[in-house]
């Protein structure tokens, strides 16, 4: 991997964590539309936005979709891929406009752990010794944090785990971001459109509460697609370990979030693993230059 590459990939996932950071503000601007309805408009208009975003590139329907039905294998990774990130899609929302912003942060901690360990394991990636210790740390953070609040945060293992997951199988697919995005939704999307208009001609979409929320919904395909693609096009062009490290950026912004913007409790346990993992990042960034001198 050249070192220009490498550069490209790693800008990219960390301008994907800091757009992922900031997004539950708008998520939980869309209040009061019922998560359900968002998650079907969301599935629906990201999708729509690559279509005319590859079609624009391609110029024919053709040259859209003929890397995805030739090729069945490539076919059931992305389909599968598109159900894994489906999932995380639909947990987060509902966890954002129920007030469990701070889960959301705990099960984004835990995510990069996951897609360190997959890199590892699955891929045979090796690491340095600072990305060593800055795992090590992350996951004392984590523990102390699970055996502190004395409870199992099954929100936050479930976005880990399928997000971790689809971060793996993309690893594995070389695509155009846009394109790869909507194949993994090309058979979901549609399914999605059919539910948007049976809640609209029920009464129980977005338009019943208002043109200014409604107009902020239509919005959520933009939101989505962007740091996807910056994740998709950067998460080929960088080891999974780096990657998955990278990811905590997103989760530190949504936990001040939801301690200052949204009010939150945050209690000394949290502040404590909070502090032991960013004790990890510092390392992880100071590896992070050493290799990069070296490349």
């Amino acid at each position: 991997m050249d070192k220009n590459t490498y550069r490209k990939g790693l800008i990219s996932t960390i301008t994907c964590s800091i757009l992922w950071g900031f997004l539950p503000i708008y998520w939980n601007s869309l209040k009061p539309i019922p998560s359900s309805v968002i998650i079907f408009y969301r599935i629906f208009l990201m999708s729509l936005t690559c279509f005319l975003i590859c079609l624009y590139k391609e110029r024919s329907l053709r040259g859209v979709f003929e890397d995805f039905f030739v090729d069945r294998k490539k076919m059931i990774i992305l389909t599968l891929a598109g159900l894994l990130l489906t999932a995380n899609w639909s947990i987060y929302i509902f966890a954002v406009n129920a007030g469990f912003i701070i889960q959301t942060s705990l099960g984004y901690f835990i995510e990069p752990l996951i897609i360190c360990l997959f890199g590892m394991v699955i891929y045979k990636e090796k690491t340095n010794k600072y990305k060593k210790i800055a795992i090590v740390f992350s996951f004392i953070g984590l523990v102390f944090m699970i055996v502190g609040k004395r409870e199992l945060p099954l929100i936050s293992i479930a976005l880990a785990l399928f997000f971790a997951g689809y971060a793996a199988i993309k690893k594995s697919i070389v695509l155009n971001p846009f394109q790869s995005l909507l194949y993994e939704t090309v058979f979901i999307a549609p399914i999605a459109l059919l539910v948007v208009f049976y809640l609209e001609g029920t009464g129980q979409g977005g338009l019943i509460y208002g043109g200014g929320k409604f107009g902020l919904l239509l919005f959520s395909g933009l939101a989505t697609a962007v740091p996807m693609g910056l994740f998709s096009y950067g998460a080929n062009k960088i080891p999974l370990i780096t990657l998955g490290l990278t990811q905590y950026i997103s989760p530190s912004i949504a936990l001040i979030l939801g301690i200052f913007l949204f009010k939150e409790g945050f209690d000394k346990t949290q502040f404590i693993s909070f502090v032991i993992i960013w004790i990890g990042l510092i390392i992880f960034t100071y590896g992070e230059v050493v290799d990069n001198r070296e490349r």
